[in-house]
């Protein structure tokens, strides 16, 4: 079990449920993964999804916004009151997390990271460079 694996079962612990026995006629059924099947360009997002704004002063909090990721909510994340290597430690904790849960991560600012489960679509860029 990699890395990945354990913090993705650490964050979102799969139950085993019970398999069901499905039968079909004769006929020739194709399965497609989610990894293979097309991505829709239009995502639907449901009503009830929400986005939190965090301002963590200590690496301890990192924890909590896990807890939301979890909860399918979207996580806007400034790290301005955190020391350098603190920033870094919660970033990498996050990256994790999101990687465990399928979702994404994107810098959408200085200092300022944008945290989305799977379940929440993010359309366009942010041009962080300053020539512009």
């Amino acid at each position: 079990m990699g890395l990945v694996d354990k913090i993705k079962n650490f964050v979102a612990p799969e139950e085993e449920e019970d398999e069901e026995v499905l039968e079909y006629d004769d006929e020739e059924v194709e399965t497609i993964s989610q990894y293979e099947a097309p991505k829709s360009q239009v995502k639907k997002v449901a009503s009830d999804t929400k986005m939190v704004l965090f301002e963590p002063r200590s690496f301890d909090e990192a924890e909590e916004i896990a807890r939301h990721l979890k909860s399918r909510r979207a996580a806007v994340v400034n790290l301005h009151k955190l020391q350098r290597d603190y920033a870094q430690r919660t970033i990498d904790f996050l990256t994790g997390v999101v990687v465990a849960l399928d979702g994404s991560i994107q810098k959408i600012g200085h200092n300022v990271i944008l945290c989305t489960p799977k379940n929440v679509g993010v359309d366009g860029e942010i041009n962080l460079d300053s020539e512009e």
